[in-house]
């Protein structure tokens, strides 16, 4: 009985390194506030460094970087080689302190329309619940999430009726920061 529940915990663990190796990482997004240090520079530390609304961030002696589309370990590398110029081999830290630009909206008949942060990732479903639901006068076929996209916006339909259901469920997307789901 020992050996297989060794057996079994090995496995475990095996799945969940697996899982962590391909996880998907944050990308940083305007709002968010990040922690910049760098090893043995005490003047080259911040624990407020805020991405702009344009997806930028200004370090010293690394200027302006451009964040859009950009995870913690990218920046990290980026700073890092802008850094090389003046301080040779620099260990460069960043992490996310705060999680302010992935926030997606609720408005129309719901308890409580408004902006909702979302840390990682919410589907529409659970936008729906953390705006209190929908009212008795909420149109629940006819619920649309408008989303930008390269090509411009886009409406995207969600019947609620069917999800609840089962239905389907692939209506049910996860919502990307900027998403509004619209209650008529």
């Amino acid at each position: 009985m020992h050996a297989m529940f060794k057996i079994a915990f090995s496995l475990l663990v095996a799945a969940a390194l697996l899982g962590a190796a391909h996880a998907e990482e944050y990308t940083v997004k305007a709002g968010d506030t990040l922690a910049i240090a760098v090893w043995k520079e005490p003047d080259l530390t911040s624990n407020a460094v805020l991405v702009r609304p344009d997806g930028t961030f200004s370090f010293p002696l690394v200027g302006q970087v451009d964040a859009r589309g950009k995870g913690v370990a990218e920046l990290e590398k980026l700073v890092t080689e802008r850094l090389r110029k003046y301080i040779s081999d620099p260990v460069v830290t960043v992490s996310v302190q705060e999680i302010k630009g992935n926030k997606v909206y609720v408005i129309g008949q719901v308890t409580k329309p408004g902006e909702f942060i979302v840390n990682p990732s919410v589907n529409v479903m659970q936008a729906l619940s953390m705006a209190g639901g929908t009212t008795a006068f909420a149109s629940l076929n006819n619920i649309i999430i408008l989303r930008r996209t390269a090509a411009g916006q886009v409406a995207l339909p969600f019947h609620y009726n069917d999800i609840v259901h089962g239905k389907d469920l692939q209506l049910n997307v996860e919502l990307e920061a900027g998403d509004v789901v619209v209650v008529p």
